[in-house]
């Protein structure tokens, strides 16, 4: 079954490719507007399967040619995926017509209005545009988790595998788990794109670390402000009993915002704000 939807970017980015000549055909300028790259390697879908564990209602971003969709719902999910591109999507809505485990949406993916009832998000996504499927996917209140295939630099970044930490993760933190997956390589895609990618999984927790979202997020968007270049320092121009709390969450005087793990912002929120 097809829908149709407003279109967006759903596949990886590449580069531009240095001839910009003829020879194309309309797929491969189709492709080069939409930067699709799609999986083929099998044993990566296995990690994406592995990693996301499907079941129940799936929402995928961008199928492309289908290889992850069928897998999904191969592992007993019921897919709801979405393809702007027209020519695949009804490809796709072809082959699927008679799979009552697969709707084929034509049409963007951010712009779909999240289920109400409990639902996972997994998908080979966009470079362009993956902090704007995070940002939907920690917006909607129904959402389980996110399994999703993301540029490595990017999924490296958000689960703190550089040593330091982001305010994104920080500031959702008490609400999701983030945790950095397998990694696959560029000759996993055509065409080929210029870097790695990895799985990035995003759990939304059984119960939040903190009762206070506002004040939890305003201890740590002033935390990230930058003020004295120490949270200390940042922390001590609102807060009382900054010394104690940093001693008790075993946080250096000296540290600076990014070396600060979650956990510890947490143990920050639990002394400052309660």
């Amino acid at each position: 079954m097809a829908q149709n939807f407003a279109h967006g970017n759903y596949s990886h980015t590449q580069k531009k490719a240095r001839n910009s000549g003829g020879g194309r055909t309309p797929v491969d300028r189709a492709r080069r507007t939409l930067s699709q790259n799609f999986l083929v390697d099998g044993h990566a879908v296995e990690l994406m399967i592995k990693a996301a564990a499907p079941e129940g209602l799936v929402l995928e971003p961008g199928s492309g040619e289908g290889v992850l969709t069928f897998a999904l719902a191969e592992a007993g999910a019921q897919v709801v995926t979405y393809e702007v591109d027209p020519r695949l999507a009804g490809r796709l809505a072809s082959r699927t017509r008679d799979d009552s485990r697969i709707t084929v949406v034509r049409g963007d993916f951010t712009a779909a209005r999240a289920p109400r009832e409990p639902f996972a998000v997994v998908g080979n996504i966009p470079y362009a545009i993956t902090s704007k499927i995070v940002d939907w996917c920690l917006r909607a209140p129904a959402l389980t988790s996110a399994t999703l295939l993301t540029q490595r630099e990017y999924a490296r970044k958000r689960t703190g595998d550089y040593g330091r930490w982001s305010l994104v993760t920080v500031e959702t933190w008490p609400w999701f788990h983030w945790r950095l997956g397998d990694t696959v390589g560029r000759e996993a895609f055509r065409p080929v794109p210029s870097v790695d990618s990895a799985i990035l999984r995003i759990e939304r927790r059984p119960e939040p670390l903190v009762s206070g979202r506002r004040s939890y997020q305003e201890l740590v968007e002033l935390g990230f402000g930058g003020v004295g270049g120490s949270v200390r320092a940042s922390l001590k121009t609102r807060y009382d009993g900054v010394d104690a709390a940093l001693q008790a969450a075993g946080v250096a005087r000296d540290a600076v915002v990014g070396h600060v793990h979650p956990d510890q912002w947490v143990t920050l929120w639990g002394r400052l704000c309660r």
